[in-house]
């Protein structure tokens, strides 16, 4: 059992004389108190006096023990304060972003980041530019980077047809084009993409996780931040800057997530052109555990292809 560490006798002095002054009032009352008592106890008329002096000590005591239970009540206000104060603090700590300080926030937290992790539903920005730009500037400062992609299953239909029908329900644009197929082709995409760049950069380890969970919302997680993003450019993003509780928070949340989703392993990823064709993207697929649908013609194999290596920024304008 623990012992707390005894206070210096300056220290203590110190601090019962401040609070003689914050509360002066009941410490002026218990001296007055006090003395008159006494010396109505030893006052030669005892018999009445005893009764008076042993009043007033009575009362000297309560306006003690009022003054103990207001100091209680002042420290429990402070703890109080204290808490409220780290609520407010731990809320400032995510802010908003609108329109233009999306692709800024996410520009600056590509600049220096080793990690990178995301999890959405096909990866259509992150084709497009958080990872051409991470290999990039990991090439550029010769470093190793890590990224771990967690994306919706185009082997599992239920999960591609509910993803589809939310890109309808509640997306922006190109509500119309998002159909059960469409999904399918933008997570391969996503699979090649992550299996071209891996092939090039020999320091970049990159996982892909298939859900079977059509998500909501757009993670992305650097070394510096998180930026919680929606499909829609309309409406608000949000900034969760490192080293606060909700970032930390979400480092376990997006790692529970994969850990209940498919892994590829890319380790065992055929070889790749520098444009590939269509035979080399089957032979990955199906080297992965991932084949096409035999309905999928070369042609929708072209369009995969074209998705994973020259995907366009949904949120250029």
């Amino acid at each position: 059992m623990s012992r707390s560490t005894p206070q210096p006798s300056g220290r203590r002095l110190e601090d019962s004389i401040a609070w003689a002054v914050r509360n002066a009032d009941g410490v002026v009352a218990i001296a007055v108190a006090l003395t008159v008592g006494l010396l109505d106890i030893t006052n030669k008329d005892f018999d009445n006096d005893i009764v008076t002096g042993s009043i007033l000590l009575v009362l000297a005591a309560l306006v003690y023990g009022s003054l103990t239970e207001r100091r209680r009540r002042m420290a429990d206000i402070r703890a109080a304060t204290a808490a409220t104060g780290r609520a407010i603090e731990d809320l400032a700590m995510v802010r908003t972003l609108a329109g233009p300080e999306v692709a800024l926030a996410h520009e600056q937290a590509r600049r220096s980041t080793a990690r990178w992790v995301f999890k959405g539903g096909t990866g259509t920005y992150l084709r497009a530019v958080t990872l051409p730009q991470c290999v990039l500037e990991a090439q550029r400062q010769r470093r190793a980077l890590t990224m771990k992609i967690d994306i919706v299953n185009p082997a599992d239909d239920r999960v591609c047809e509910a993803y589809a029908r939310f890109r309808r329900t509640f997306g922006h644009g190109d509500t119309v084009g998002w159909t059960t197929e469409r999904t399918r082709k933008e997570s391969y995409a996503t699979v090649l993409a992550a299996g071209w760049y891996r092939q090039r950069l020999d320091t970049l380890e990159i996982d892909v996780h298939l859900s079977s969970v059509a998500p909501a919302l757009r993670f992305d997680l650097s070394d510096t931040c998180l930026i919680i993003t929606q499909d829609d450019p309309r409406r608000v993003s949000l900034y969760v800057e490192r080293d606060r509780p909700l970032y930390d928070y979400y480092v376990t949340e997006l790692h529970q997530s994969r850990e209940q989703a498919v892994k590829l392993d890319l380790r065992e990823a055929t070889a790749l052109s520098d444009e590939p064709t269509v035979d080399e993207v089957r032979r990955l697929l199906d080297r992965l555990g991932l084949p096409l649908p035999t309905s999928f013609t070369d042609r929708d194999v072209g369009d995969i292809i074209d998705k994973a290596l020259r995907a366009e920024d949904p949120y250029r304008t």
